[in-house]
């Protein structure tokens, strides 16, 4: 059975300086520069948080050019709420046949560009998350090894990843069909959220 495996953590921010300033007030570190997203008038900031694994802070990138369908991470939707870490995305080898596997509305896979990189994600059309963002979006990389593994160092490792939402039992039926991480703790509440236990070079912190 193709399983997925946590690609990147995903922080949503009205600019890019608001979110990379929140990951420093949680973390005590600085994100680099990623690129832009032409296709989504978005732009990004990188940095690993393990092997392959990294985190990712996106924005709508004021210069760009708006698309014609609503952009990824619910970012039109964002307005001026503040930084949070809104979603996680998992990777496959074979998103053609993992898709099928997929019990939540992730949107049908398109294909995506970032200078040289391309690669495939899942995406709702009206740029929503399913489960509220803690079901995972679907990436298939083609290249290898994975782009996080060539990103800059920040010295971070994702030790715990929470999800929390009112339907926590019909989430961690969905994710038990495609992955299996010890990392994942799914709880019941009333308010969909994230949280990110993260081993910096100041000790353990949470985003």
């Amino acid at each position: 059975m193709p399983m997925i495996a946590i690609d990147h953590l995903a922080v949503v921010a009205k600019t890019l300086a608001e979110g990379c300033e929140y990951v420093k007030d949680s973390l005590g570190v600085d994100i680099p520069f990623g690129g832009e997203h032409s296709h989504m008038g978005t732009h990004n900031c990188l940095a690993k948080l393990g092997n392959d694994e990294f985190l990712e802070v996106i924005a709508i990138n004021p210069d760009g050019i708006p698309p014609n369908r609503a952009r990824w991470f619910n970012l039109d939707n964002h307005g001026n709420k503040a930084p949070y870490l809104a979603h996680w995305i998992a990777r496959t080898e074979n998103l053609t046949q993992t898709y099928p596997l997929i019990n939540a509305p992730v949107g049908a896979p398109i294909e995506c560009t970032r200078g040289e990189l391309t690669w495939q994600l899942t995406v709702p059309d009206d740029g929503s998350f399913a489960f509220d963002g803690t079901f995972p979006s679907i990436i298939e990389w083609p290249m290898r090894p994975y782009p996080g593994a060539a990103m800059a160092n920040i010295d971070c490792q994702l030790m715990k990843l929470t999800l929390t939402h009112p339907k926590a039992n019909e989430l961690r039926e969905s994710l038990s069909k495609v992955i299996q991480d010890t990392r994942l703790d799914i709880l019941e509440g009333n308010q969909p959220s994230l949280s990110a236990a993260i081993q910096t070079p100041s000790g353990l912190r949470h985003l």
